[in-house]
């Protein structure tokens, strides 16, 4: 039973790893990237040991403006 347990945690701890990452993406949006943020949309979520998850963060400056940050665990750069 304990492997049941940890299979069905797996989802939620995925959801909580990208959760805590928005925040970081926001901030570095807004601190490296000129960007008040906006909208947040995931658009590459990979998981593993190297796993990382890549951010559009929509600006409010302008409707089409945007970034693109990527974090691996919670640390995150701005890769446009």
């Amino acid at each position: 039973m304990p492997t049941l347990a940890a299979f069905a945690a797996g989802p939620a701890v995925a959801a909580s790893n990208v959760s805590a990452a928005q925040a970081e993406a926001k901030e570095i949006a807004k601190s490296m990237g000129n960007c008040t943020p906006a909208k947040v949309e995931v658009l590459r979520y990979t998981v593993g040991r190297e796993g990382s998850t890549t951010f559009k963060v929509g600006c409010t400056e302008d409707k089409d403006a945007f970034v693109v940050v990527q974090c691996r665990s919670r640390i995150c750069t701005l890769l446009r």
